[in-house]
């Protein structure tokens, strides 16, 4: 934090619009700062010493800074901010982005696997198949390659961009961005005819939560998956309803039948908790059965590295992709408040996420 004596000479390099620009704005006077319209006009600015720190990705770093350079510049490993790249969909059409998804999901697959692109494993479809459910996404690995394949990058340069061996978490708190626009938020409550707005208006969330076959008892009184789901879907009311966690119907589905989808499916449930990631309920499978959206994932089972994984979600119909979006909030914010530390009655975050954290923390 010292910007006197040695340190006044300090000058920072950030690109425009990036986070890096703007936590290193957040941190220092205007004077420290120099922006760069790309990436290239800053390394120009730090081989000539314009600037003498570079605020960057940590991978795009380690790729310009070749570790023969005789200037002795040091990447640094204390991450200050992250900067997630995704494919970007319309909302309109859930199904193309869940088709998206589930292509990336293989080339991570494919890495973790050691598959890798082999033209003799590489199908050509001739005729369409009836539901995108059946489409053989492994073919993205077979064709181009896996995820680190595509990477193309040597491997100690890759930074957070890993594939999980079992060695790390899995819980990942994207950034939220700026959270002062308090109108934009508002504005979601006020769109008329919205799955939001009907269940803010009879006045309680109806939340269905799947159970193993032998459970016996209450589910508020539940610990460990079947808790946590119940948790989850009374921080989800908290945030509907400023703050009152209560006002929420419970609904008990066993986890070895598709009843639960089938309740979310026909309304009887606006949400499920507890729900398994499946391909096959992410997509419409028949025509009584629409495809459902998964939020981020708040749990995982405890398979063995390479096995065959079990993340558990909160899980809505993909008819009213406003409600579906502010349901993947709630749970990232909670993610969110551990990474910061956030505590209950410490959420300073716009009121409906600030409502889900005080009551979950």
């Amino acid at each position: 934090n010292e910007r006197f004596g040695a340190c006044s000479n300090l000058r920072i390099c950030a690109t425009a619009g990036s986070t890096g620009l703007d936590f290193v704005q957040s941190s220092f006077p205007s004077d420290f700062v120099k922006v760069g319209l790309t990436i290239e006009e800053n390394k120009e600015m730090l081989f000539n010493n314009t600037c003498n720190v570079f605020a960057q990705d940590r991978s795009i770093l380690l790729n310009i800074i070749a570790p023969s350079d005789d200037r002795d510049f040091i990447v640094g490993d204390i991450l200050k901010t992250k900067e997630p790249l995704a494919i970007v969909t319309r909302k309109h059409d859930r199904e193309f982005s869940d088709t998206i998804n589930w292509v990336l999901q293989a080339l991570f697959y494919g890495e973790e696997q050691g598959l890798t692109k082999n033209s003799s494993l590489c199908e050509k479809y001739t005729t369409l198949n009836s539901y995108v459910s059946d489409l053989n996404f492994m073919n993205a690995v077979y064709c181009v390659g896996n995820y680190g394949e595509l990477f193309d990058e040597d491997e100690n340069n890759r930074g957070l961009n890993q594939i999980n061996d079992g060695s790390t978490g899995m819980l990942y708190a994207t950034p939220f961005g700026q959270l002062n626009h308090e109108n934009d938020y508002l504005s979601i409550f006020a769109t008329g005819d919205t799955l939001i707005d009907g269940i803010r208006e009879k006045g309680s969330l109806n939340c269905g939560v799947i159970v193993p076959e032998d459970f016996d008892g209450q589910i508020t009184n539940s610990s460990k998956l079947v808790g946590m789901s119940v948790d989850y879907c009374q921080t989800l009311t908290a945030a509907l309803f400023n703050g009152d966690s209560k006002v929420v119907n419970w609904s008990t589905f066993m986890e070895s039948d598709e009843s639960s989808f089938v309740a979310l499916n026909n309304g009887t449930i606006d949400v499920l908790a507890g729900g398994r990631v499946e391909k096959k309920y992410d997509f419409e499978s028949s025509s009584s059965l629409r495809g459902f959206q998964f939020s981020t994932p708040y749990y995982f089972g405890n398979e063995t590295a390479g096995g065959e994984l079990s993340s558990f979600s909160l899980v809505t119909r993909e008819d009213d992709a406003l409600f579906t979006s502010f349901v993947n909030i709630i749970v990232l914010a909670t993610i969110y408040a551990q990474e910061k530390g956030t505590k209950r009655e410490k959420s300073q975050e716009i009121w409906g996420i600030r409502d889900a954290i005080a009551y979950s923390g």
